[in-house]
């Protein structure tokens, strides 16, 4: 393109300034790149080559070699730029070139050949680190993200609508939800925010889609238990595709199936002390970090589960979000949320806080607990977090599992059977709580009215005002055959 002698006359006329810089020729070209990379983290600007710094333009001779090496100097910008070239009119064979860049919001921070550079003034120089990291941080918090695009062709009947009934419960429960939100389906997903505009947004199906495959495939969680310290020979192994919630749970039974109980005997104490291997709540905290902070654009992703004997690892796909790296998370630190919007969702279900206190927090507990705190690091592009504990010997057997999950089975029937035997007709949610002599509302939501309102056992009497203060609770026919089966096991055990 032409460089006009207007345009020229009155950038020399105002000189080098924070948008405007005199190069004497190309062979200053790695200068002028990284001042043009100074430019774009600022306002924009643009470089003259064949112009001495006091604004005498001499012009200088422009040679095919000369466009080649401005191209391939181009290429040297991450991310990628777009370089607007004007000459002027040739004088005794010499020309003044011109190299403009605009600066984009939310584009930056740019960087030319690995570095980053600002503009102070007329003067160019290398960026502080810290301000690199808020210019990082600035751009993962930008409107357009993986979690708040519309779910192309996903409607509401795609959504579990039972899920998101029992996340409001937990919400209730935990104190973030005071306000009510309605009966009909459409309202309750705007008010997190999960549907804009009428449109299903991408982390509504994340959160609680009905189906995920084939269009949502790094809806996965891959869980396996190694028999000794690598990954040769699996004693168990299971995949679970499914809403980020139940992926939780997922994980959390499978760590209750493979955890050894330690325990001791206390003098003065008839009982024994259990110790949990890692603190209950530590583990639950990084494996809602994995699902709250993994990269879901990457759809060959997901979060691994990794049991050895000597270790337990936590994987997920995508890295630590940008800005925060493996040693910043063993101090105080930034809350950054990769997505934002289905972290929110997890902060009202009561599941965590939202000041970046959660690793330091897995710290703390270790450490009281007597156990080494985890290991935070970042591999091939994944972000892992690693408690070495002492899992168990090779030596362990199939049949030892067996015994563990049918432990499990026996005190959830156990649970459920607790429940419908005290349901009468039909009951509150405070009369029911005091029924079953609980004090916890939480502790009664999560490990009992919720996974009867899941497993179908129980019912709202008033389906479609699920948040009514009106509300009961009523048996299932599923619910009264699953009584009427314990009380026939217990008469023939009698």
């Amino acid at each position: 393109m032409k460089l006009h002698n207007a345009v020229l006359h009155r950038a020399l006329a105002e000189g080098e300034g924070p948008r405007i810089e005199f190069k004497r020729s190309t062979g200053e070209l790695k200068e002028g790149m990284q001042t043009l990379c100074g430019f774009l983290n600022g306002q924009g600007g643009t470089a003259f080559f064949g112009v001495r710094p006091d604004g005498t333009a001499e012009g200088q001779e422009i040679s095919d070699r000369t466009l080649r090496d401005i191209a391939q100097a181009a290429d040297r910008f991450e991310p990628a730029v777009h370089l607007s070239i004007q000459r002027s009119n040739k004088k005794a064979g010499r020309e003044v070139i011109a190299i403009k860049v605009d600066a984009l919001p939310g584009r930056g921070p740019y960087t030319y050949d690995g570095r980053a550079y600002e503009r102070v003034g007329s003067t160019t120089r290398r960026m502080p680190q810290s301000k690199y990291e808020g210019l990082l941080l600035d751009r993962s918090h930008g409107k357009r993200r993986w979690e708040n695009e519309p779910a192309e062709g996903v409607t509401i009947r795609d959504i579990d609508r039972a899920e998101v009934y029992r996340i409001v419960e937990a919400a209730r429960a935990s104190g973030h939800l005071a306000e009510p939100v309605g009966s009909r389906l459409p309202g309750v997903l705007d008010h997190p925010e999960v549907r804009k505009d009428g449109r299903i947004l991408q982390a509504a199906l994340v959160l609680f889609g009905k189906k995920l495959m084939p269009d949502y495939p790094q809806c996965e969680l891959r869980m396996a238990r190694f028999r000794g310290l690598d990954k040769t020979e699996f004693l168990d192994q299971r995949n679970v595709r499914g809403p980020a919630f139940k992926l939780l749970e997922e994980a959390q039974i499978f760590c209750r199936r493979h955890f050894p109980l330690p325990g001791r005997i206390v003098p003065g104490k008839l009982q024994r002390e259990d110790k949990p291997l890692i603190p209950p709540d530590a583990m639950r905290e990084i494996l809602v970090n994995a699902l709250i902070h993994r990269d879901y654009s990457n759809a060959g992703g997901a979060i691994y589960l990794a049991i050895f004997d000597d270790r337990v690892e936590v994987w997920s796909t995508g890295g630590f979000p940008t800005g925060i790296t493996p040693v910043m998370l063993s101090r105080d630190h930034k809350s950054v949320l990769r997505n934002p919007i289905i972290a929110e969702v997890f902060h009202r279900a009561g599941l965590i806080e939202k000041w970046g206190r959660g690793t330091n927090r897995v710290i703390a507990m270790c450490r009281q607990a007597g156990i080494r705190p985890p290991e935070f690091d970042e591999i091939a592009g994944s972000a892992v977090v690693r408690f070495r504990v002492a899992v168990g010997t090779t030596a362990e057997s199939a049949a030892e599992v067996t015994t563990q999950v049918a432990t499990q089975v026996t005190t959830q029937v156990t649970t459920q059977v607790r429940l419908l035997s005290v349901l009468k007709e039909e009951m509150t949610r405070q009369d029911l709580q005091q029924a079953l002599g609980l004090e916890n509302r939480m502790h009664f939501s999560i490990a009992y009215l919720l996974p009867a309102l899941r497993a179908g056992l129980i019912e709202y009497t008033i389906p479609d005002k699920p948040n009514s203060r009106l509300q009961k609770y009523r048996l299932t026919q599923a619910g009264k055959a699953r009584l009427a089966g314990s009380v026939h096991s217990a008469d023939e055990t009698s």
